[in-house]
Formats: C-alpha cells, structure tokens, sequence
C-alpha cells in the first residue's frame, strides 16, 4: 500500500453536494451510506462539529452504499438524489440518517410526502438510471481513493485515520481545530 491511497483522488466540485462557504479553509468530505449504523451515529457528530465551525468549514457528502451490508442503502442513496432533484437534497439527507434504518420503500415515500416532494416526479426520478449511474460514479471515487467502508473522512483531502467507526465529536474536533488555528470563537 503506498502513501497516496489516503488521499482524496477527486476534490470537491459542483458534481458534489455541499453545504458551506466555498473559501473555507476546511472542507470536510464524508463518504456514507445511509443504512450503515456507524455512519447513523457519525451523523449527528458531524452536524454538531459543521455548526460550530460554520463559516470557516464546508461539507460534501458523497454516497457509497454497501449493499452486501446494507440491501436498502442503494434505495436511499436513490432517494436523496430525487430530492435533490426538487432541490431538497439536505432535507432528505437529514431525514435518512434520523430514520435510523427505518428506510423502506414505504419509508421514504412518507419522508418524500412529508417534505412535500412532487410525488409522481420524484418516483420517475428514483427509477431515472441517470441517478444509480451518478452514485456508482461517487462510489467508484471512493475505491479510488482507499475508500473501502463507512463512514470513511477526508479532511482538506486527507483521510481521517481513527481506530474505529463512527468518529466521535473529540476525534473530530480535535481534527480540525489544528486547521483553523484553534476551536471555534
């Protein structure tokens, strides 16, 4: 294994989705699953940590569902990029991830209703091949970039190396204050 196959091989582009001011000095770049129970508890973690460092740190959230793990992974990665389609990307990244596995087909048509998605659109967009195609793209960056479960992080385009899944807010914090000269004002 060579040095290289920790660090993020694509940078963040406007293929990402991204929450955070474009400049910050941090881009924090997780590669998930939505079904994975590490990456469930990672979530709340990371929001805590983007919230606190809101204006000097930018999120790009790419898929890589393991489906050998987690058989409804792929339909919420789907699911996502349907909302994001409708402009509702985050909202139903948030959902996902606070349904804590509860992701059925009938799961996420309730989430869709209940952020108010164009349902008729939004089930043709789930069966849009264009949409399985973009995740499988992101998954492919992943292996390319030694991305080999979840939650795997990128900080500034280095792996965050840590013992065990999920990360937790002191292994985070205590990633990124160094960057940003310190913790949060």
């Amino acid at each position: 294994m060579t040095a290289d196959v920790h660090v993020l091989k694509q940078p963040v582009t406007e293929a990402d989705w991204v929450r955070g001011p474009a400049e910050a000095p941090v881009t924090l770049v997780e590669y998930a699953d939505f079904e994975c129970p590490d990456c469930q508890a990672s979530y709340p973690v990371i929001e805590r940590v983007l919230a606190s460092f809101a204006d000097r740190m930018r999120f790009a959230f790419r898929h890589f569902p393991v489906v050998s793990r987690h058989p409804r992974a792929q339909g919420a990665a789907l699911a996502a990029e349907a909302a994001g389609r409708q402009g509702k990307f985050w909202e139903m990244h948030h959902r996902l991830f606070e349904a804590r596995g509860a992701l059925s087909p009938e799961d996420i048509r309730r989430q869709a209703r209940e952020l108010g998605l164009d349902l008729r659109r939004f089930e043709q967009d789930l069966a849009d091949p264009e949409l399985a195609t973009q995740i499988h793209k992101a998954k492919l960056l992943g292996v390319r970039s030694g991305v080999n479960g979840t939650p795997t992080l990128f900080l500034n385009g280095l792996r965050l190396e840590r013992a065990e899944p999920p990360v937790t807010e002191a292994e985070l914090r205590a990633a990124v204050e160094p960057l940003l000269g310190g913790p949060p004002a």
